[in-house]
């Protein structure tokens, strides 16, 4: 573990989505656990990508990457295992005909309500919402399903779901949806009419540059449908070992957007299955989902390593584990992971730090959320 590590804790709010809600498109739809544009700006600054360069985020999110590559005229590629993660990357990084999108609302807010049936949805949904919101948030899913052009009703569709999440009463709590009673819940209807017309005017005031940006289904560990040495540069930042599902904590819009609860990968979070050999991590005193998470990292990076193009950069944000009595230096393990598959480790930023106790508010020490830095 000698590797040499810098504390930028100035960089600490680049490495959250927090500066996200600020910018067109980004803020089309909130996703905590991403990073911000600002940061990605700043590694292809760093990294001295150019106009016809190609950029993957194996663990692509919202589609922050991506967004920022189409300002820049970069070439890029995500993936990820949670299709509402795919879907909010693909409507953010299209291109859109607006003429042809303001003659659709027009329609869409037209239409005369008409109440549908609740059964089916689960305890969970219910809870969420008063049953007028219910309503009418299914109201619109179905008037929004009769759009012929997928990319008009996908567009349309994102605008949905994050006027749902406005008149929700469900907030995300760590790994868990906790439901908290509103006094005042506005009704839907001009919260989703504001919202389209907030994403109309980002398209035509987001100025983007010509390139190519595909968005896959697909588990980071498995990146067979793509070519060795493709990419000159990696920005990514995986599932964080803890124990929050990242499909479970997204189980409201999941299910009543995409109609799917359940999902088998790595975005659901590295380590799940404990079943599978992980012995090549008994030297690490930590639980089996711990070493099950760097056997699954072991083969992220893998790949990376071999679509990355020779001489090629790779950052990776990722935070330290806390387990009950410890906590465990991922940035470092995954650095060792790295450099056993063939990377050099140029260095380790930490950029945020907390401190962490046990529930007896004892202290156990201080984990850090760190930027790793590695080079093929």
């Amino acid at each position: 573990m000698n590797y040499l590590v810098e504390e930028k804790f100035e960089l600490g709010p680049l490495v959250t989505f927090v500066p996200n809600k600020k910018y067109p498109v980004y803020n089309w739809f909130h996703f905590k656990e991403g990073f911000s544009r600002n940061f990605v700006m700043m590694m292809f600054d760093q990294f001295k990508l150019k106009e016809g360069s190609w950029v993957l985020d194996p663990f692509c999110g919202s589609g922050t990457t991506l967004l920022a590559s189409k300002e820049r005229g970069i070439n890029s590629v995500g993936v990820d295992v949670m299709p509402l993660a795919v879907f909010v990357s693909q409507v953010k990084t299209l291109d859109y005909d607006v003429d042809c999108l303001k003659s659709v609302a027009r329609d869409i807010f037209s239409r005369k309500f008409v109440p549908l049936s609740l059964k089916g949805l689960s305890p969970l949904v219910k809870q969420a919402f008063t049953k007028f919101a219910l309503e009418d948030i299914l109201f619109f899913k179905q008037v929004i399903s009769e759009i012929r052009d997928p990319v008009v009703k996908n567009f349309f569709t994102l605008a949905l779901i994050t006027a749902s999440n406005k008149v929700s009463m469900a907030y995300k709590d760590g790994s868990v949806i906790k439901i908290r009673k509103r006094n005042h819940i506005p009704p839907l209807r001009p919260i989703f009419k504001r919202i389209v017309k907030k994403m109309l005017n980002d398209l035509k005031t987001f100025q983007t540059k010509k390139s190519t940006i595909k968005v896959y289904l697909g588990d980071a560990r498995h990146l067979n449908f793509l070519e060795d040495s493709t990419f000159d540069a990696i920005i990514t930042s995986p599932p964080y070992l803890n124990i929050i599902d990242y499909i479970k904590v997204y189980a409201i819009e999941n299910e009543l957007f995409f109609g799917q609860t359940k999902y088998d990968g790595l975005r659901s979070y590295i380590g799940l299955d404990v079943e599978k050999d992980y012995s090549e991590f008994d030297y690490l005193d930590i639980p089996p989902i711990g070493k099950a998470y760097f056997r699954d990292m072991k083969d992220v990076l893998s790949e990376m390593h071999r679509v990355l193009s020779p001489n090629g950069d790779a950052v990776i944000v990722v935070g330290e584990g806390v387990f009950p009595n410890k906590i465990v230096p991922v940035p470092f393990i995954l650095s060792d992971i790295a450099k056993s598959i063939g990377f050099k480790v140029k260095k380790i930023v930490h950029a945020n730090k907390r401190i962490v106790t046990d529930q007896d508010r004892k202290k156990i020490g201080i984990a850090r959320e760190s930027i790793v830095f590695l080079k093929k």
